[in-house]
């Protein structure tokens, strides 16, 4: 079970997910304690999978992924082999940036950046191609960003 999270690893984890890039320094007077104490809660909570990875959050667009596709999935069967071999296309597709498995009308949802429609196309025919337990996929295009982020509310923080 893990360790219940005290005022100051709140503090922490809110001050790092405002910017990963600070240091135990910077951290230490944020949150009031020595930049060595700061050190050994980030390592705990990195160990305890609180804090999965830190990284650097970019512009699609300033590095040629300015397109940006939310698509339903639905699968013919739900049987663990398939699942498994769509999930691992997923997982290795740097292209598709989250994937939900969910209830409804799709089975899941992904969010796919993309240079443009055609890239997004070939990425697709690809997936099909790949999984042909894939029933049909429905496409969303955004049209503008309102908001993109990971940040988790940590309550006290």
């Amino acid at each position: 079970m893990a360790r219940k999270l005290d005022a100051l690893d709140r503090k922490l984890l809110t001050a790092l997910q405002d910017d990963g890039g600070l240091t135990s320094d910077q951290l230490s007077e944020r949150i009031g304690l020595s930049p060595s104490a700061v050190s050994r809660r980030v390592r705990r909570l990195e160990s305890e999978g609180v804090i999965e990875r830190r990284i650097a959050v970019i512009d699609p667009a300033r590095v040629g992924h300015g397109s940006l596709f939310v698509v339903g999935i639905e699968v013919e069967r739900e049987r663990p082999e398939l699942v498994q071999r769509l999930r691992g296309w997923v997982q290795s597709e740097p292209s598709v940036q989250q994937t939900y498995y969910v209830t409804g009308t799709s089975d899941y949802v992904m969010l796919v950046t993309a240079p443009d429609i055609a890239a997004f196309d070939r990425l697709m025919s690809e997936m099909m191609a790949a999984n042909p337990n894939i029933r049909r996929f429905t496409t969303q295009v955004v049209m503008s960003t309102v908001k993109r982020g990971l940040f988790v509310p940590v309550e006290g923080g």
